[in-house]
């Protein structure tokens, strides 16, 4: 369970008007082991700041034990009793399995060129949707008419740099896409020197000379609790919008107070 933080201007967010459905997308990848840490810890502080997040986990199939997406999108019963606007306890991460669902709207041709669309009435009341789906699902038509950059998650090294380049040629290759990358380094260690600013230069000058993308970058200390908040706050400044189905998807949106909703339970 992830609880909420409370400030003096925390009761402030029942007043403030309803803030546009905000994606972000995560790579996942089977050779990261930071991968999955960080993304809890990123939702943990975005919840603590009054922004409820759900997760859509396209590493996991819906079943009927496990109810997830492709039952939201078939307006299974079981939807109309828990779900956004439901009373669950507001402390829990909602994590929904997705892996079929996100499939069934990239292989919709009706939402061909803005899928995602299909989120927003499922969604509304959340701050921010979370698609943690490996590069495959992400360069799919899955984010055709988005203007997000996935965050890929690298571990300092040769093998974290290969890994990190495949992927953004997976997404240059087959989506047009420009990923962002944070190198996650257990070391306190800071300066130009070290081997986790030297895998993500040797990454830039890679991306800059054979794919012709001048890639965004951060190296994230993971036992600092003021890099992973800063890595949230960036991701939540540069989310780009779903728009209602049959608008025009908005550019990345700044950072703005949104209002307070009630999170279902976790799967």
């Amino acid at each position: 369970m992830l609880d909420i933080g409370f400030h003096q201007g925390a009761s402030l967010y029942s007043h403030t008007p309803q803030d546009e459905l905000r994606l972000v997308a995560v790579a996942s990848s089977q050779a990261d082991a930071y991968g999955l840490e960080t993304l809890w810890q990123i939702c943990l502080h975005l919840q603590r700041l009054g922004y409820p997040v759900v997760v859509l986990d396209g590493t996991a199939r819906e079943t009927e034990a496990s109810p997830g997406l492709q039952d939201l999108l078939a307006h299974a019963p079981w939807s109309n009793s828990i779900g956004p606007g439901s009373h669950m306890d507001a402390s829990a991460l909602a994590v929904l399995p997705a892996l079929l669902g996100l499939q069934s709207l990239a292989g919709n041709p009706e939402n061909l060129l803005q899928p995602l669309q299909a989120l927003e009435p499922l969604f509304r009341r959340y701050a921010l949707v979370v698609l943690y789906a490996p590069v495959s699902t992400l360069a799919s038509p899955l984010l055709a008419g988005t203007m997000t950059a996935p965050l890929l998650i690298m571990t300092p090294g040769k093998s974290g740099v290969l890994a990190s380049y495949r992927q953004l040629k997976h997404l240059a290759l087959h989506a047009g896409l420009t990923g962002t990358v944070a190198c996650m380094t257990r070391s306190r260690e800071t300066g130009p020197h070290t081997e986790g600013e030297s895998s993500l230069q040797s990454l830039r000058e890679c991306a800059a000379h054979h794919l012709g993308q001048h890639i965004k970058t951060t190296l994230i200390r993971t036992d600092s609790a003021q890099d992973l908040q800063r890595l949230a706050l960036q991701l939540m400044e540069n989310a780009c919008t779903i728009s209602a189905p049959g608008t025009a998807t908005a550019l990345p949106s700044s950072l703005k107070a949104s209002a307070s909703a009630s999170i279902f339970q976790s799967h």
